[in-house]
């Protein structure tokens, strides 16, 4: 491709996005891919570079990805493995209590001090720290301890409390007694969802198998950090730039007045971004991972 080409690849794809109305309805549809199918190739058929992400490569980012509940890194292997072949810099540290921890006696602080660690060592800075539903909450408390090595603050279809808030204080109170019920009924007080609530909920648009595939690899979440109240006022009095994505088909926390990932839990955030595709709260990460790394990065660029 000559540089007239790519250059005129870049000018449609930036005419797109600035003319993009996040209120309506994206390109990324649902499509029932193969689980086992990783991640979406970046070449052609004819083996050459999908010119279509050129957009998505126009800066190296460094992102620290933080998962949620029921999950581990391997969430985001899809994800991170796309945002890689864009020329991105990518970190997923596992959360304790979490994946192959099987202490489940852990608290949100220790949860966040992991995560703060994670970045020290690694000496990262000038950051895109992104937060997937529960991490939404752990990168609040993140952020207040490390505002300087932190560009920008990415929620998608996260949890956003406000101040003297737990995690259970977003779920409607027959959600509640459901969820806390399960930690109550554990011997390590940790919940295991029934997969039929799991089916319905985080995978709403699985395919039977796919969604077992997806329920067989999660671990039981503890529940202490779900329900610690959360003193967040140092974090709202920062003022790090952030976006929120919302996948339109995400069913995790009802919609309504009083609930919801959009508006209702977005709007605490202030002035922000606002990125909005389709997807559900999990198959979509696994399913259509290239057209999820294209909203983060959309979501975290400049």
């Amino acid at each position: 491709m000559t540089t007239k080409e790519q250059n005129d690849v870049m000018y449609q794809h930036n005419y797109y996005f600035r003319h993009m109305n996040p209120n309506q309805s994206t390109p990324y549809s649902y499509q029932p891919y193969h689980f086992n199918n990783e991640y979406y190739t970046n070449t052609t058929q004819n083996g050459l570079i999908d010119h279509n992400d050129l957009y998505f490569r126009q800066h190296i980012l460094t992102f620290v990805l933080i998962h949620g509940s029921w999950a581990d890194p391997t969430f985001w292997n899809g994800i991170a493995g796309e945002l890689r072949k864009m020329g991105h810099i990518v970190h997923t540290p596992q959360l304790p209590g979490h994946g192959t921890d099987k202490n489940k006696n852990v608290t949100h602080e220790m949860i966040t001090q992991s995560v703060v660690e994670y970045i020290t060592t690694q000496n990262l800075k000038n950051i895109i720290l992104v937060g997937h539903s529960f991490g939404g909450s752990v990168i609040q408390k993140v952020a207040e301890q490390l505002p300087d090595r932190i560009k920008r603050l990415v929620f998608w279809n996260a949890f956003i409390l406000k101040d003297g808030e737990s995690m259970a204080d977003q779920f409607p109170p027959q959600g509640q007694q459901f969820i806390l019920g399960l930690a109550q009924q554990s011997p390590d007080h940790s919940i295991k969802l029934p997969f039929s609530y799991f089916r319905e909920v985080f995978v709403n648009l699985a395919d039977l198998q796919t969604a077992r595939q997806i329920y067989n690899s999660t671990t039981p979440e503890p529940s202490a950090p779900l329900t610690e109240k959360l003193d967040l006022k140092a974090f709202y009095q920062l003022t790090i730039p952030r976006s929120f994505i919302n996948l339109l088909e995400d069913t995790a926390i009802p919609a309504g007045e009083a609930y919801g990932w959009y508006p209702h839990m977005a709007s605490r955030l202030g002035i922000f971004r606002f990125i909005q595709g389709h997807g559900d709260h999990m198959t979509t990460a696994k399913l259509q991972p290239r057209k999820v790394a294209h909203l983060i990065v959309n979501a975290g660029r400049d």
